[in-house]
């Protein structure tokens, strides 16, 4: 409902591009700095608690965001969700906990499509709303709203009813439900003790193993998974560039309203989900080579990107997303796949937590390049993404030898 109205109201505010671009870094260098440690956090404190903290911040962000009639305010509210938005990071880590690694994708691929549904119901709503006097304000709070709603849920789940009869017949602690929400050292108590019990030695604090598993990651994530984070950050800045200023593009080029671009991202977001949903039968094509179907998505996006840039006519632009939307979706899921698979599974919450660091560089660089491309051309934008695009696409091309059909096992071992 309200990410793609927030280059709209910054701008009613009084924010030239170039200071909507400044003031939309901000929440990209926040989530910089705190999304490898949220994300390790929850490996050490355990999903239910991390995931609770995470949305009452966030629901405060968007209260503060819907009392925001200057540009100060608008900033401050940023700041607590620049922070703390990261409740799908830790529900794929929760999921990859969960799932055998074969199985991953496709899973993680349904996890997108449902939360898909979301940026299909939420377009047409925001759209709707923010055509009316105070409809942003108001399009704020119903999001703050949803927010608690989703507080409620978790803390009613019934994180520990079941009994642990999965790993009392040898099944892996991952497939267990009953282990689902449980800290780490929960978890291994089902199926072993904790080290700190074997050994002897007393628990440490949890900031302690945050800055002890940050330390055993440093070197696998810049040794051997660099082109896979860089692939990462080059298709995320190149679909930002687009989508941050779809609304306003529509807008300056083709005359669209707001609330038809809204029903536009709607029905995007449903084609998205349903690419989430046929994730299986693509890898099945591809005989489950995530790498293979990365790259083809990105050249798709890449092509796509310029064909926006170049287009005179809504249709095209139309068709352009709706191609995007498939593209970028199966992108998504293919990247985070890769990454689980090199980083391994013993530290899900800190390799995506790290990715959403990779992302977070691209909503710092995303906004500031495109109020600079936008005082340029409204095609600005979209043009620059292809081009990132097809350095990512580069990079996967040099590195592909890596992620051959025993590319995973090798990572994995090293």
């Amino acid at each position: 409902m309200v990410v793609p109205l927030l280059s709209l109201h910054v701008k009613s505010l009084g924010a030239s591009p170039t200071v909507a671009g400044i003031v939309g870094s901000s929440y990209g260098i926040l989530q910089l700095f705190s999304s490898t440690l949220v994300g390790c956090w929850s490996d050490v404190v355990g999903r239910r608690s991390s995931l609770l903290v995470c949305i009452l911040f966030s629901a405060l962000g968007y209260l503060i965001l819907g009392a925001s009639t200057n540009v100060f305010l608008f900033v401050l509210a940023r700041v607590p969700v620049g922070i703390f938005k990261h409740t799908l990071s830790i529900s794929r880590a929760l999921l990859s906990d969960l799932v055998a690694e074969k199985e991953r994708p496709l899973v993680i691929g349904q996890f997108n499509a449902a939360s898909g549904v979301g940026f299909i119901l939420g377009p047409m709503v925001g759209g709707y709303l923010t055509e009316l006097d105070g409809g942003f304000y108001l399009t704020a709070f119903i999001c703050f709203s949803v927010f608690i709603l989703n507080a409620g849920l978790v803390w009613l789940f019934p994180w520990r009813d079941a009994e642990l009869t999965s790993t009392e017949k040898g099944l892996p602690v991952g497939k267990n439900p009953a282990l689902w929400g449980k800290t780490d050292c929960e978890v291994q108590e089902a199926a072993a003790p904790c080290q700190s019990r074997t050994s002897g030695k007393p628990a440490r604090p949890p900031w302690v193993e945050v800055a002890s598993t940050l330390r055993d990651m440093k070197s696998l994530i810049f040794s051997e998974m660099w082109d896979i984070f860089m692939v990462r950050l080059l298709m995320a800045v190149a679909a930002m560039l687009y989508y941050s200023n779809f609304v306003v593009g529509l807008q300056e080029r083709f005359g669209v309203r707001p609330r038809a671009a809204g029903y536009l991202i709607s029905y995007s977001s449903a084609l998205g989900a349903l690419a989430g949903l046929a994730l299986g039968p693509i890898l099945r094509l591809y005989r489950h080579d995530g790498h293979a179907v990365l790259l083809h998505s990105s050249a798709l996006t890449s092509v796509l990107l310029l064909l926006h840039a170049a287009t005179h006519t809504v249709a095209v632009a139309v068709l352009c997303a709706s191609l995007l939307a498939v593209s970028t979706a199966v992108g998504r899921t293919c990247i985070t796949d890769l990454q689980l698979a090199a980083g391994g599974a013993q530290a899900s919450g800190t390799v995506i937590g790290v990715g959403q660091s990779v992302t977070a560089v691209g909503r710092i660089v995303a906004p500031l390049l495109s109020g600079v491309a936008q005082e340029v051309s409204p095609c600005g934008p979209p043009s620059l993404g292809a081009v990132l695009a097809l350095v990512a696409i580069f990079i996967m091309s040099v590195n592909r030898p890596r992620y051959g059909l025993g590319g995973r096992d090798k990572l994995k071992s090293e």
